[in-house]
């Protein structure tokens, strides 16, 4: 990818035309293709509900599940969702996704047209179930619903769930500051969507969410620590909880504008992990999307405080640049982001979230990102971006969209539950927790089309195995999608020839 020395403002704007018109005229989707992908994407969140199903339900193989959740322990914990190919609902990741989806919708919203309120619907169908979380008892907060050891020896509709839904909490005695300032971070960004559409929805998320953030923060300790096997090895906190204090004290901050939580940040940035350069950004490692957020502030209100914030993001963005001096990405023969052998595409993802939207943030306020004695615009990081989701949906050596019915040619085995078992509408009876695995191990299509999931993907050499037992690459996830969702967004408001 082409580097710009330091050269005059007229002639930087002509580079970047010239990169545009390149850019589109050799695109393989257009912006309808982008759309379809779009509505696609946010219909996923449909499958993975828990909870009483709406009566405008599209995706009508589900049906309703989880009805009692919580109920044994006398509090209400019925809707959110179901993190992947189980059925089990996990509050960090859940957390994480809303938080995505989001941002998704605060960046990218003016550029999703018809497809908006289903993004806030999916939005809200998680903030529901954790306002709920979060206020059902004080000082506490309500992390996971589901037994996952007994769960994961299973193979069962989540609408037939036998198995056991213990409830999971943190507390001051059992303190959980990463799961806990996520969904703070989650309630506040989502404040921010339903700002205009709902005020007192968006005022009641912000209240919560500040509650939430100080419990995280008066009482600390990691939620791995108190909660042990039911969260490890599934989603452990591996980064700690110092990064998701900053990002939910960043959220709010952004959504409240109260000043104390610039103060906060001012005050514990270097102690949570400000000056650190980190690399990859996901539901457990929030510290490049929290360098990415605050560079905003720097960028568009000159707050010295926060330059620091925009020379590490800027670190990051480099070291996906190939090129620069500080290049340390890996990329597949076919230029897919490679970071590891399990679940990879929430990487892709969430890195061409970050990379879009740090260049709306760069080209709003004219600003480049520092690489050494190089820049690099926002017209080369829009290039990676694109060049990540279109490998996603199809422009890659396999000819293989990872987008469950999106193209010609996608996966039909599906790590899924729900979706590889027959529905209950076509199999009333009960379907037994042992046999299922005959669905699992068949191979025979999924009965039921997952809309919109987007898989782990391929391995570091572009080859995908299309089998349903291969959870690493073949289940899908609603943190590979949420940062997508933003991405597609972008691309079908840009124009193509």
């Amino acid at each position: 990818m082409a580097l710009t020395k330091q050269v005059s403002p007229i002639l930087l704007h002509l580079l970047c035309l010239t990169f545009w018109v390149l850019l589109l005229c050799c695109s393989a989707f257009n912006s309808n293709d982008y759309a379809n992908a779009l509505e696609k994407s946010i219909l996923f969140f449909e499958g993975q509900r828990s909870g009483k199903l709406p009566s405008d339900q599209q995706l009508t193989w589900r049906g309703n599940s989880g009805l009692s959740d919580g109920s044994f322990y006398h509090v209400d914990l019925v809707g959110g969702y179901y993190d992947a190919g189980d059925n089990v609902k996990f509050g960090l990741p859940m957390a994480f996704t809303t938080t995505m989806l989001a941002w998704s919708v605060i960046e990218f919203g003016s550029s999703m047209k018809d497809q908006i309120q289903n993004a806030q619907a999916a939005i809200r169908w998680s903030t529901d179930y954790l306002l709920k979380a979060s206020t059902a008892t004080p000082a506490t907060l309500y992390v996971q619903v589901g037994e996952p050891n007994m769960d994961h020896r299973c193979w069962e509709r989540p609408e037939d769930m036998d198995t056991p839904r213990n409830v999971y909490k943190v507390s001051t005695q059992n303190p959980g500051s990463d799961v806990a300032a996520e969904t703070a971070a989650a309630l506040a960004a989502a404040s921010i969507v339903f700002k205009d559409s709902d005020p007192s929805y968006s005022t009641k998320l912000l209240k919560t969410s500040i509650e939430v953030f100080d419990f995280a923060d008066r009482y600390r300790g990691s939620y791995s620590d108190s909660l042990s096997s039911v969260v490890c090895p599934f989603y452990c906190s591996y980064s700690g909880y110092h990064d998701e204090l900053l990002w939910g004290a960043s959220w709010i901050h952004r959504a409240s504008q109260n000043s104390s939580y610039l103060a906060y940040i001012q005050s514990n940035g270097h102690t949570l992990g400000a000056d650190e350069d980190d690399y990859s950004f996901s539901w457990d490692d929030k510290r490049v999307g929290t360098k990415i957020l605050l560079s905003k502030d720097f960028l568009e209100k000159r707050l010295e405080e926060f330059q620091s914030y925009k020379v590490h993001a800027d670190n990051y963005i480099c070291s996906l640049i190939p090129g620069t001096s500080s290049f340390q990405a890996q990329y597949t023969p076919g230029g897919l982001l490679y970071k590891e052998s399990e679940s990879n595409l929430q990487y892709v993802t969430s890195t061409a979230f970050l990379l879009l939207t740090y260049a709306e943030y760069l080209s709003s306020n004219g600003g480049v990102a520092s690489c050494g004695t190089s820049t690099v615009t926002a017209a080369n990081l829009i290039s990676l971006a694109k060049k990540q989701v279109d490998y996603i949906l199809g422009q890659n050596p396999e000819k293989m969209s990872y987008m469950v019915g999106f193209g010609e040619k996608y996966p039909q085995h599906v790590h899924h539950r729900g979706s590889s078992l027959p529905s209950i509408h076509a199999h009333p009876q009960h379907i037994a927790c042992n046999d299922g695995f005959q669905y699992l191990y068949s191979s025979s299509p999924n009965p039921n089309i997952l809309v919109g999931a987007v898989l782990g993907g391929p391995d570091n050499k572009d080859s995908f195995s299309d089998d349903r037992n291969n959870y690493q690459q073949a289940e899908p996830a609603t943190y590979i999608n949420a940062p997508l969702v933003g991405a597609l967004a972008f691309f079908a408001a840009t124009p193509t020839t």
